[in-house]
C-alpha cells in the first residue's frame, strides 16, 4: 500500500447501510475503528462511517510509535493496557501490522532535559515499566555510529512501533469480519435528535436510526459538534513527516530529541520528522480559543510556525461554514481527506540534523513526504466523555498520542457507551473541565 492513504486510494469498505443500528461511530481513524471493534464484542450492532478513507488522516500519517514512555499520567494506565492489546492483535494477524517491540529512546542535550526524564521515571515505576534513565555512554551504545553530544537518554525497551497506514486498515478489515458495518466515502452530516437525545444520524447516503453515537472525528470533531451547539476548544496543528530510502540500521526502534525524531520502518528506511516543530493555521476557532490555549502556547511558542490562514475546506478555514443543511452536501463532503502540504523547509532541517547525528550515513534521501493535522486540546490530553445530549459520546483531541493508545482507548470508549466498568479514571478527560473553572494546563508528558 502506498503511503499515506488519500482520497485517490480505492474505496475498500463499501457495506450497505442499515436503517437502524445500536451505535454509529463517526470517524474511521484508529480510535473509531477500535471503538467499533469493542462495541461489537459487547454484542451491539455497529456502523462506522468515514467521510473519506479509513486512516487517511492522522491515524495513517503519524510517526507509528506505540509508546508508554513520556505519557501524561492519566493516559499511562490506558496505554499499558493498549500495549497488551497491540501484542494480542499482532499475534492474531501474523504481525501484518508491522508491530515490533524495539523500544522508545528519548535523547537529552541538556541537564534540564535529564531532570525531566528522571522526574517521569516516578510514573514508570508506578506502573512497573521497564523504563531506564541512561548515561551518555549507555545512550551512545544503543545508537550505531552516533556523533551527537547527547548527555543521556530515557529508554523503555518494551515500547513498540507499527506501520500506521497498514495497521489501521488491517484492523478495520478484522472489525468488518467481526460484523461491524464499515462505509468509506460516506459523510455523517449531523445528528438526528428527538426529545433532547440522539435518535440517529443523517449521512449523505441516508438516515440511520440509533440510540448512541460516538464522535471520533479527529480534526473535524469541533466542526461537527458545533453544528449541534456543543463547543470544544479543539484546534489542529500540522505535523510534517518524511520517509527515507532504505538505509543501514542505526537503531531498530524509535528515537527523538528536540531537533528530530526517527523510526525504523519495515521497508528498511526511516520515518523522520521534526522533534518538536509544527505549523499552525490561524483561523476563526484559533481566535475564539486564544485564552484557553495561552498556557500551552507559553510552553511551546518557539516550536510553532504560525501561518495566516488554513487552506480552503479545512475545518478552521475562514470560508468553512459552521452551520449547514442536512439535506445538502456538508463541509465533510467538500473536503473528504485533509491533505496539507508538508513543510519541506522543516524537513530539510531534519535531514541535516540526522546527518549531523549519524555522519557515516550522511544526509538521508527521501522517497516521500507528507503532513497530517493533529487534533489538539489546550492541556494536550483528549476529551473522552458523554456530551450534553443523551446518547452522545465524544472521543477526540488525542493530541498526537492516538495511534499507540488507540486499541486501549477503543476498549474504554466502548465500555463508556455501554455503561460497563471502565477500569481507569477518566476525570482528566472530562468535557466539563473547560467550563467548570478548572485550571487548564498541560501535564508533565514528555
Amino acid at each position: 500500500m502506498n503511503f499515506p492513504i488519500s482520497e485517490q486510494t480505492p474505496v475498500r469498505f463499501r457495506a450497505d447501510l442499515p436503517g437502524r443500528a445500536d451505535v454509529v461511530v463517526v470517524g474511521g481513524g484508529v480510535i473509531g475503528v477500535m471503538t467499533a471493534w469493542f462495541l461489537k464484542d459487547r454484542g451491539l450492532s455497529v456502523v462506522l462511517c468515514e467521510k473519506g478513507r479509513i486512516a487517511a488522516e492522522q491515524s495513517g500519517r503519524n510517526w507509528g510509535w506505540v509508546r508508554q514512555q513520556g505519557r501524561d499520567p492519566a493516559e499511562l494506565p490506558i496505554m499499558v493496557e493498549s500495549l497488551s492489546i497491540w501484542k494480542d492483535l499482532a499475534a492474531r494477524t501474523g504481525n501484518a501490522l508491522g508491530f515490533r517491540q524495539t523500544g522508545v529512546l528519548y535523547l537529552a542535550k541538556t541537564e534540564a532535559e535529564i531532570a525531566g526524564f528522571e522526574a517521569w521515571t516516578e510514573h514508570a515505576r508506578a506502573h512497573q515499566l521497564d523504563t531506564r534513565l541512561l548515561t551518555a555512554d549507555e545512550t551512545a551504545g544503543l545508537l550505531k555510529g552516533a556523533a551527537a553530544p547527547w548527555k543521556g537518554g530515557l529508554f523503555t525497551a518494551s515500547d513498540a512501533r507499527a506501520e500506521p497506514w497498514v495497521a489501521v486498515p488491517t484492523l478495520a478489515a478484522l472489525a468488518e469480519e467481526k460484523g461491524v458495518i464499515l462505509r468509506e466515502a460516506c459523510a455523517v452530516r449531523g445528528l438526528d435528535l428527538a426529545g433532547g437525545r440522539v435518535a440517529g444520524v443523517v449521512t449523505e447516503a441516508g438516515r440511520i436510526a440509533c440510540d448512541h453515537v460516538v464522535v471520533a472525528a479527529g480534526a473535524w470533531s469541533r466542526l461537527f459538534l458545533g453544528q449541534h451547539g456543543i463547543g470544544i476548544p479543539q484546534l489542529s496543528v500540522l505535523a510534517s513527516v518524511a520517509a527515507t530510502v532504505p538505509m543501514p540500521e542505526v537503531f531498530a526502534g524509535n528515537a527523538a530529541d528536540d531537533d528530530f525524531a526517527f523510526r525504523r520502518r519495515e521497508d528498511g528506511g526511516y520515518s523522520i520528522a521534526p522533534g518538536s516543530r509544527h505549523d499552525f493555521f490561524i483561523g476563526r476557532d484559533a481566535f475564539a480559543s486564544l485564552g484557553v490555549y495561552l498556557p500551552v502556547l507559553k510552553k511551546d511558542f518557539r516550536s510553532t510556525n504560525f501561518r495566516l490562514a488554513a487552506p480552503k475546506g479545512f475545518p478552521d478555514a475562514w470560508t468553512t461554514p459552521r452551520r449547514w443543511s442536512m439535506e445538502a452536501p456538508s463541509p465533510f463532503e467538500r473536503q473528504r481527506v485533509l491533505t496539507p502540504p508538508p513543510n519541506l523547509g522543516t524537513l530539510s532541517e531534519v535531514q541535516d540534523s540526522f546527518a549531523r547525528a549519524f555522519p557515516s550515513l550522511g544526509r538521508p534521501k527521501l522517497k516521500a513526504a507528507w503532513a497530517g493535522m493533529i487534533d489538539s486540546l489546550p492541556d494536550v490530553v483528549p476529551i473522552v466523555d458523554h456530551a450534553g445530549l443523551a446518547g452522545l459520546t465524544i472521543a477526540t483531541g488525542m493530541s498526537g498520542h492516538g495511534f499507540g493508545i488507540g486499541p486501549g482507548m477503543g476498549r474504554v470508549v466502548a465500555d463508556l457507551v455501554t455503561g460497563r466498568p471502565l477500569g481507569h479514571d477518566l476525570s482528566r478527560f472530562r468535557l466539563s473541565r473547560f467550563s467548570d473553572g478548572s485550571r487548564i494546563e498541560p501535564g508533565p508528558s514528555l
